[in-house]
């Protein structure tokens, strides 16, 4: 359910419709908290989110206004643009699902933040070879300048040095975040090919990941 903003871009081949969606998702939430929802299966569950936990209509409104920037489809412009985008998108969404839970603890929230920092660039680095196969770049222009790596580079699918140090210093940045298991295990992976994108290995998932989790929990690390 708290994915609808992102589909729209997925869903459509002009930045206009797109913008006109968003606008009515915008429209939507205001009417949810008059206690109004429009007749629309999403929607009516976010309503009844809303209605149950009493959800901060800000963090929905901050999801979708950074998703309605995104429709702009270019590359990040720096790091801090990335973390600007992860914070308001990914961290946002983990606020509303402490609310759900009915979490509500400063420190909570600060591990939110993190949390959703470190998803939001790990998502990033995980969908760069997606996005290249469609001549799409949307790394950091910041950090592909500082070591010469072009977009041709990664369209291309270079496993040169210069990419693998653009890769290297975006998921450093992840690091210092947080270390968070699942996250933990695609930078592990990655750092393992010496941060090659597009080894294939990286493209399928840990089989052995729920065991980790499990031992994590029961060990309390995290």
């Amino acid at each position: 359910m708290w994915n609808w903003p992102r589909q729209v871009k997925d869903s459509v081949s002009q930045k206009t419709i797109g913008l006109m969606r968003m606008q009515f998702w915008k429209t939507a939430v205001e009417d949810i908290y008059r206690d109004d929802p429009p007749a629309q299966p999403v929607a009516a569950e976010l309503w009844r989110a809303f209605r149950k936990h009493t959800l901060t209509k800000r963090w929905m409104l901050r999801i979708i206004a950074e998703r309605e920037k995104d429709m702009e489809d270019r590359a990040y412009r720096n790091l801090q643009e990335l973390e600007s985008y992860a914070e308001n998108t990914q961290s946002s969404l983990l606020y509303l699902l402490l609310e759900t839970l009915g979490v509500k603890d400063v420190h909570a929230d600060h591990a939110a933040s993190h949390i959703g920092k470190a998803q939001g660039i790990v998502t990033c680095l995980r969908a760069t070879p997606y996005h290249s196969r469609r001549r799409k770049v949307y790394l950091p222009m910041d950090i592909c300048m500082l070591h010469g790596a072009s977009q041709e580079d990664f369209i291309r699918g270079s496993r040169e040095q210069n990419v693998r140090d653009v890769i290297y210093d975006i998921a450093s940045q992840a690091h210092v975040h947080l270390q968070h298991v699942v996250l933990e295990d695609y930078l592990q992976r990655i750092r393992k090919v010496d941060f090659d994108v597009f080894h294939p290995s990286l493209q399928n998932r840990n089989p052995l990941l729920p065991i980790q989790l499990y031992i994590r929990s029961w060990k309390k690390t995290y």
